[in-house]
């Protein structure tokens, strides 16, 4: 006898939000099913980046399945090139995990192949992958990203003073910046104005070392000084907030600011 095929949704964050129109005109299908599907935690890690110094054997974070089925968790690594043989290997890539337990996941360099004059970056995925589903069931597998970096001993500049590092210049219409460090410098929100005119607003920007980038700047008005600020995040994963006055073709570097962007639409 035929069996009902079962349903099952594989969501990221970035899925969510190109997705987000079909939810608005499929709501009532989607409410329908999810009424029909069993309540699913997913699972949590115990940390939001992970900093690979070159002298450690390995480094390793914690998985936590947060339901009470049983899962399987995959776990990988990516380049963002989308290069294959990684000098890594990731341990254990596949784990059965219980209602409420907890998984460590380790992660080895082979020990060549990367650079040693600068930070290198790449996205570590785990994956929980539901118990099969009864008929008509919708099953909604969740995968956590998020970044690793791996960092070359003998660097000679300090990772958190990466961010107040960066050198910005208004040239050519546009707002240049520059990161002159050996490491990447991950920025949640950039916001410009000029005379409380925003003139370029941004989420989730990173610089790779070495890297410039040009910035489009909306209706700038000569004679007058950008003000900018933005969000950095720290090896730790807290927020620190910077800004800076940016004027004509000057490189000027920001400093720690008191309080974080506020939006007006």
């Amino acid at each position: 006898m035929a069996r009902s095929p079962s349903w099952r949704v594989h969501l990221t964050a970035q899925d969510g939000l190109t997705m987000f129109p079909y939810f608005i005109r499929c709501s009532a299908l989607w409410l329908g099913l999810l009424l029909a599907a069993p309540a699913q935690a997913g699972i949590v890690l115990n940390t939001t980046r992970v900093i690979y110094q070159a002298t450690d054997k390995e480094v390793s974070l914690v998985v936590n399945n947060s339901g009470t089925a049983d899962i399987l968790a995959q776990s990988w690594l990516e380049a963002q090139s989308n290069a294959e043989n990684l000098p890594f290997v990731v341990t254990p890539p596949l784990a059965r995990m219980a209602g409420g337990a907890r998984q460590m996941i380790r992660v080895i360099y082979a020990g060549e192949g990367l650079p040693e004059d600068r930070e290198s970056v790449f996205w570590l995925n785990v994956q929980e992958i539901p118990q099969s589903a009864k008929d008509n069931q919708l099953q909604i597998a969740i995968r956590q990203r998020i970044k690793l970096f791996y960092r070359p001993a003998g660097l000679s500049d300090d990772p958190l003073e990466a961010a107040k590092n960066l050198q910005w210049r208004v040239h050519h219409g546009q707002l240049e910046v520059s990161n002159p460090t050996s490491y990447h410098v991950s920025m949640i929100q950039i916001d410009a104005r000029q005379q409380g005119k925003t003139l370029f607003a941004a989420d989730n920007r990173m610089l790779a070392p070495g890297q410039t980038v040009q910035l489009p700047l909306k209706q700038l008005a000569s004679g007058h000084a950008v003000d900018l600020r933005f969000i950095s995040i720290n090896d730790f994963g807290a927020q620190e907030p910077y800004s800076a006055q940016v004027s004509g073709g000057q490189t000027t570097q920001a400093i720690k600011a008191t309080s974080v962007i506020t939006r007006t639409e």
